[in-house]
């Protein structure tokens, strides 16, 4: 199943398809989870394994694997990818976050 409710930039897919590569493929899967400072953090991992009900987003060489419970938190969202002084890292841009944390993996929606 593919979506059009989450998008991938170009630089995250490049960096998705060199982690999967080194590491001999798979996927990222981004998740929606209850905690972090404001509620809800996202969780970024590779995986190997499709879930049954999993959205499959393919970007080129890249694929990210979403839950359907997650997807509804994301739902408008878009996955990229920061080279910073601070640090290197994924970044989801979420219209349905009303507030973050400093850190930026956790978000409210209230």
């Amino acid at each position: 199943m593919e979506s059009t409710q989450f998008k991938v930039t170009d630089r995250a897919a490049s960096r998705i398809a060199e982690i999967a590569s080194a590491n001999g493929g798979g996927a990222l899967r981004v998740a929606v989870l209850a905690g972090g400072c404001s509620g809800f953090q996202y969780k970024f991992e590779l995986d190997r394994e499709t879930g049954e009900d999993d959205v499959v987003i393919a970007h080129g060489a890249a694929r990210v694997f979403i839950d359907p419970a997650s997807l509804d938190l994301l739902e408008g969202s878009e996955l990229d990818y920061t080279d910073a002084l601070m640090g290197s890292h994924f970044a989801v841009r979420n219209p349905q976050a009303k507030s973050a944390c400093g850190c930026g993996t956790s978000f409210s929606i209230d």
